[in-house]
C-alpha cells in the first residue's frame, strides 16, 4: 500500500471540514472543470496500487459535521443518481449502480475540489490516486445548488457527457461538500 498523502494535506482536509458553514448560495449557475477525465486500468503499474486510507477516513468523518447540511447534500446526490440513470435509459444504457465502496473515494474528491478545483489533487497526485482499484471516470462542478443543474451542466459538456454516457462504467458515486467560499462542489466518481 503505498500513501501519497501528506499530514499538512490531512489536517487541511479536516480544518476545511470543521469550518465549513452551511450558506445558501442561491443561485443556479457554476462552472464545470475544464474536461472531465477518465483512466484505463492499463494506464498505470498494476504491482502499485494506491489507496490514500487516512483521507477516505477523514472523508468519512467530515461527511457527519453538520447534520441538516449532509442530509441536504444526500438528497441532492440521490437526485442527480437518478437523473443520470433517467438519461442513461433513454440511452438505452443500462442503468448504474450506486458504489458505497466509491462514495468513500468521492467524498475525499468533493473536499479536495473546495481546496483546488481541478482534476489533480491538492497534492500534485492523480485524481485516481485517492483509490485506484475504483476510480476510472470523474466529473466535478462547482457552484450549482441544485442537483438539476448539475446534472445538466454536465451533459451540456462534451467530456462530462462522455463519462456518464460510458456504457463501459457500472457504478458511480457523487458527494457533495460546501467550500469556505459558499459555493458546493461536486464529484462524481465512475468505476467497473
Amino acid at each position: 500500500m503505498k500513501c501519497k498523502i501528506t499530514r499538512k494535506i490531512i489536517t487541511m482536509l479536516v480544518l476545511t471540514a470543521l469550518s465549513v458553514q452551511l450558506i445558501a448560495c442561491g443561485k443556479e449557475e457554476g462552472e464545470l472543470t475544464g474536461q472531465a477525465v477518465q483512466r484505463n486500468p492499463s494506464d498505470y503499474d498494476s504491482s502499485e496500487i494506491y489507496i490514500d486510507d487516512e483521507a477516505i477516513a477523514l472523508a468519512g468523518e467530515a461527511s457527519t459535521a453538520d447534520s441538516t447540511q449532509t442530509a441536504t447534500f444526500q438528497e441532492e446526490a440521490t437526485q442527480a443518481f437518478n437523473k443520470v440513470n433517467e438519461l442513461r435509459a433513454g440511452a438505452g444504457l443500462t442503468a448504474l449502480t450506486w458504489s458505497a465502496d466509491l462514495l468513500s473515494s468521492t467524498n475525499v474528491r468533493a473536499a479536495e475540489a473546495a481546496q483546488l478545483f481541478s482534476h489533480t489533487r491538492p497534492n500534485g497526485s492523480d485524481w485516481w490516486t485517492v483509490n485506484s482499484q475504483l476510480m476510472y471516470g470523474e466529473n466535478l462542478a462547482r457552484g450549482y445548488s441544485s442537483a438539476g443543474s448539475a446534472v445538466d451542466a454536465w451533459m451540456n459538456s462534451p467530456t462530462h457527457k462522455a463519462n456518464i454516457m460510458n456504457a463501459d462504467f457500472k457504478t458511480v458515486a457523487i458527494a457533495i461538500t460546501l467550500g469556505t467560499d459558499g459555493q458546493w462542489y461536486w464529484a462524481q466518481e465512475f468505476g467497473y
